[in-house]
């Protein structure tokens, strides 16, 4: 059986004293091991660990979607309890990052990176394992590497910059990664934010693993910040997957996701701080 518990996420519940927070953090528990999925920010990984009766230094691999803060934020804190361990990631993690936010004709630069320097993470135990390409990790369970963008109407996020010979440039984040789970039922994929777009990720994962079906997809999928063309696009193509599962979170936002709810019905669930799912 693989467990999925939902570690870190912006709503939290049903699990007394959990706390929420903008980012997202999955634990998977697999007979062959424990691997945490991205880190949050940092402000709710160990409370929610402790709240949820989670021994982090049982962790015996991590595994990072992308370099941004909400995702890598307690990596720091995590390494210090289960280090040394594999960190299992896109060599472009460790890219400076900005988001550009907009007031009236003002343009701010907020960072949005990897809060932490490799050495320091490295001194903490943390041994990065790097990959590029679609990477079977550990039996059963792998990395999608980089996503192919494919739709047309799965499109970057224009916020999102990296600085490169002293401009910002949009940001396409290469590191952008997926993990997938083999169960007996199926494909269980898990998204950081799919910023590579949702359709995009899961078609690539079919044509890795052909005759594979996936079974149940939860995590962030960013529809909730590129409009409704895209949202009812991916509702569209999404339904020809034939999911049996869809767990949504972080950067779905709750109106898209009342959309997905409506679409799929009872195969729809929210991926809250808290939620536990058994395959």
């Amino acid at each position: 059986m693989i467990r999925m518990t939902v570690v870190c996420e912006n709503t939290a519940g049903p699990v007394l004293g959990i706390l929420g927070e903008h980012g997202l953090s999955v634990l998977i528990e697999r007979p062959a091991g424990t691997l945490l999925f991205d880190t949050g920010q940092g402000h709710a990984l160990m409370h929610n660990l402790a709240c949820l009766k989670k021994n982090p230094a049982r962790i015996g691999r991590i595994a990072l979607s992308h370099g941004h803060y909400d995702h890598t934020g307690g990596l720091q804190q995590v390494l210090r309890h289960c280090g040394p361990v594999d960190v299992c990631c896109h060599p472009a993690v460790f890219s400076r990052r900005v988001a550009a936010l907009k007031t009236g004709s003002r343009t701010a630069y907020r960072n949005i990176g990897m809060p932490f320097e490799r050495s320091a993470l490295e001194a903490l135990g943390g041994r990065f394992v790097f990959n590029t390409g679609f990477t079977e990790i550990a039996k059963g369970l792998y990395l999608t590497g980089e996503v192919p963008r494919a739709t047309p109407f799965e499109k970057n996020d224009t916020r999102l910059k990296v600085k490169r010979g002293g401009r910002y440039v949009q940001d396409t984040i290469p590191d952008d990664q997926s993990l997938v789970i083999e169960s007996k039922k199926g494909l269980v994929v898990v998204l950081g934010c799919a910023h590579s777009g949702m359709i995009n990720t899961l078609r690539y994962i079919a044509a890795q693993l052909p005759g594979k079906r996936i079974h149940t997809v939860i995590g962030g999928t960013h529809i909730g910040f590129l409009g409704r063309a895209q949202l009812d696009a991916t509702i569209e193509h999404l339904q020809q997957f034939r999911l049996q599962r869809l767990g949504v979170s972080h950067c779905t936002g709750l109106a898209p996701a009342m959309h997905l709810m409506q679409a799929f019905g009872r195969r729809f669930f929210f991926a809250n701080a808290g939620c536990v799912v058994e395959v």
